[in-house]
């Protein structure tokens, strides 16, 4: 594990970052990019979501910014971080930067308390602008992730929720109603509900075309 900490530098309007994520490179190549801008600071690398969390609530830090999914050493992903990080009174702002788009990462990473989502192939000035409106407690997306907010408010009925969403992504995953039962600790009959309402919004009939539908519209993986 590869990580650092350089103190709670940074005042009046030097914005501290915190970077975390479990690739020592990706860490690396946010650091190449973000200290080329005179008011960042990077104070702290976390290569696993606790260790995110722990440095976070130490306080010194302005902006985390945080990849959702960590490798094994991690039990949390980065939604849940960003909830244990935002919980705090005076939190800092989270920033999710990460490859995933659908709604399956988005939604559950803005409920938890992300004021921002950007992809990692964004280019260095949109990330710089991001940090600085996350600083500022202002939201910033991707465009891809904004758009989908922007339809989802226009047609409400249609969209999936969270809920709905996380019980299409174990199906894509190929578990059965009763396996999906388990792990979310629902009843068969509360997943066959879900199950129902996504068929109606997907206009679909069976669980194979509700998966293909999802996908072609980037709500799962």
């Amino acid at each position: 594990m590869n990580e650092r900490s350089d103190g709670g530098r940074g005042s009046g309007t030097v914005i501290r970052l915190l970077l975390a994520d479990d690739h020592p490179v990706v860490r690396a190549g946010l650091r190449a990019v973000l200290e080329g801008e005179p008011d960042f600071t990077i104070v702290a690398e976390a290569a696993t979501a606790e260790r995110a969390v722990e440095l976070a609530a130490a306080g010194g830090v302005d902006v985390v910014l945080m990849d959702l999914q960590f490798g094994p050493g991690s039990a949390m992903n980065g939604a849940q971080a960003t909830a244990a990080i935002t919980a705090r009174p005076g939190a800092p702002r989270v920033l999710v930067v990460t490859t995933y788009e659908t709604d399956a990462d988005t939604l559950p990473a803005l409920e938890a308390g992300a004021t921002g989502y950007l992809l990692k192939d964004a280019p260095p000035e949109e990330l710089a602008q991001a940090v600085r409106a996350a600083a500022a407690g202002r939201s910033a997306l991707a465009p891809s992730v904004a758009d989908r907010l922007l339809e989802r408010m226009r047609t409400p009925s249609a969209a999936l929720s969270a809920r709905e969403t996380e019980v299409l992504g174990l199906v894509a995953d190929g578990l059965t109603n009763q396996q999906i039962s388990q792990r979310l600790h629902l009843s068969q009959a509360t997943v066959k509900s879900h199950l129902v309402h996504v068929y109606t919004k997907l206009a679909v009939d069976s669980r194979t075309a509700a998966v293909r539908a999802a996908r072609g519209r980037g709500l799962i993986r």
